[in-house]
């Protein structure tokens, strides 16, 4: 099975300076960025690196990993975003479930054996607010069959070509993660997770501010209820 890895940026140079070097590129048949419009020099660095770098064409996650998926010429696509947080070795692991015929793959920071930044404070409102899409998404769409998607919105995350083309994600907004979960739940696809253990980035602050996204998300699963496909 032929596999892409996908490197997801924007404004992450010390990221990549840091997890680009620990790729073994042999466990890869593509790898490439897709870029939303970075300006510290991480496009140029991904470059002097090999990695050819693409600039979405349109604004948005959804519309950034649609268009990695419109470029890639494998069977499957792993997402990983560079920022210093989850060891990218792990990137290695997803073959072996997408050559075990899982359509989704999720590398999970809420799972027995995994760790999630939040984990040594006594309030985790991310990791909370995680649990509780989790359970939503599920009470809304699951269908009785297969496994449950317990970490909904980790990026580090992996789909087959053709189980993304069957999910038909908006193009807009920043849902894909909880969406690609959802909508395999409709789709009857296979899915799995396997544990990872994240810790803070190395530099910068999330270009998902955890309000403004929470309300934005959402707002998704209720149009997701609505929608006939």
């Amino acid at each position: 099975m032929k596999i892409t890895l996908c490197l997801l940026t924007m404004n992450e140079v010390i990221g990549c300076k840091n997890d680009v070097p620990q790729i073994n590129r042999d466990q890869f048949d593509e790898i490439y960025a897709i870029d939303a419009g970075s300006t510290d020099g991480t496009i140029e660095y991904l470059e002097s690196m090999n990695i050819p770098v693409y600039i979405q064409p349109k604004k948005g996650l959804n519309a950034a990993c649609i268009y990695a998926f419109e470029r890639c010429l494998t069977d499957a696509l792993i997402f990983f975003h560079p920022k210093g947080s989850v060891t990218v070795s792990e990137a290695e692991k997803f073959r072996q479930y997408f050559e075990q015929g899982y359509d989704l793959v999720v590398a999970s920071r809420n799972i027995k054996e995994a760790r999630n930044e939040e984990d040594n404070q006594i309030f985790r409102p991310r990791k909370w607010f995680v649990s509780l899409l989790a359970i939503t998404s599920a009470a809304l769409f699951w269908r009785g069959k297969g496994t449950m998607v317990w970490d909904v919105l980790h990026g580090f995350r992996g789909m087959t070509v053709d189980g993304f083309s069957k999910i038909n994600p908006v193009d807009y907004g920043l849902s894909i993660d909880l969406e690609m979960v959802s909508r395999s739940y409709k789709k009857n696809l296979k899915r799995i997770e396997f544990p990872t253990i994240e810790v803070k980035r190395l530099a910068g602050t999330t270009h998902f501010k955890a309000f403004p996204t929470g309300k934005k998300l959402l707002k998704y699963l209720v149009k997701e209820m609505l929608r006939k496909d």
